[in-house]
C-alpha cells in the first residue's frame, strides 16, 4: 500500500460555539448543534468537536460573563472561515464568536488503496 500525501490550502481552525443561547438563558440542545455542524461540513467538508470548556471574558460593559464553551476545529481557507463565522453569530444570536488559526500547514494523508473495512 503506498500513501499519497497531499499539502492542503487550508489552515487548521478552531471556533468555540456557546452552549446557552443568550436571548432565553436556556441550553442549546444537541440536535440544534447538529444544524451548525452539519453547516461546517457543507464548508470545510469536516470538523472534530472538543469536550466543552469553562470560558470567561469581559463584556463591552465591564461584566464578568462566564459559560461553557464547544471548541469545534475545522479546516478552512479564511474565506470559508469568515463564511463559518458569519453563520455562528447569527445561528446563535451572539454578539461576537471567536475564532482562531491554530495552524498554517494542515496535510492529509491517505492510502493510495483503502484498506478493507473490518467487521
Amino acid at each position: 500500500m503506498q500513501e499519497q500525501i497531499i499539502l492542503n490550502p487550508s489552515v487548521l481552525w478552531e471556533i468555540l460555539i456557546p452552549t446557552v443561547n443568550p436571548r432565553t438563558k436556556r441550553p442549546i440542545r444537541t440536535r440544534y448543534h447538529r444544524v451548525f455542524d452539519s453547516q461546517i461540513r457543507k464548508i470545510s467538508e469536516g470538523l472534530t468537536i472538543l469536550p466543552p470548556s469553562k470560558g470567561q471574558w469581559i463584556s463591552s460593559n465591564q461584566e464578568m460573563l462566564q459559560e461553557r464553551m464547544i471548541p469545534v476545529r475545522f479546516t478552512a481557507t479564511r474565506a470559508e472561515a469568515e463564511k463559518i463565522i458569519d453563520f455562528a453569530l447569527k445561528y446563535y444570536e451572539q454578539n461576537c464568536i471567536m475564532c482562531y488559526r491554530i495552524s498554517d500547514l494542515v496535510i492529509m494523508k491517505y492510502a493510495k488503496e483503502q484498506p478493507p473495512k473490518h467487521l
